[in-house]
């Protein structure tokens, strides 16, 4: 398992009309990653301020797909997808199983 930041979007019912995100930490199994795209349009979020005021003005994002059976599921993750690539391939190194 690696550990990723994931943003995530605030549901605000009195302000529809305005996106706010948050982030948390996730753990995601690294054989369970289709593929990995750079999320450009966060960009524009980060400068628009509508992402947690902590992130730096040069941060990068990238969408990451999961495999979920017949469906497949897809998150925004900071860092850029080579920074999110090399994370996977150290996690795989290992192949510690925890239980």
């Amino acid at each position: 398992m690696i550990k990723l930041v994931e943003i995530c979007e605030l549901l605000n019912a009195s302000n529809k009309s305005r996106q706010r995100y948050t982030l948390r930490e996730i753990y995601v199994n690294p054989k369970h990653i289709v593929a990995l795209r750079d999320e450009a349009s966060f960009k524009q979020k980060l400068s628009e301020g509508v992402l947690p005021a902590e992130l730096d003005e040069r941060q990068q994002f990238t969408r990451v797909t999961l495999n979920k059976g017949q469906t497949g599921l897809e998150i925004i993750v900071i860092g850029a997808p080579n920074m999110i690539e090399r994370k996977l391939l150290q996690g795989q190194q290992g192949d510690i199983l925890f239980g």
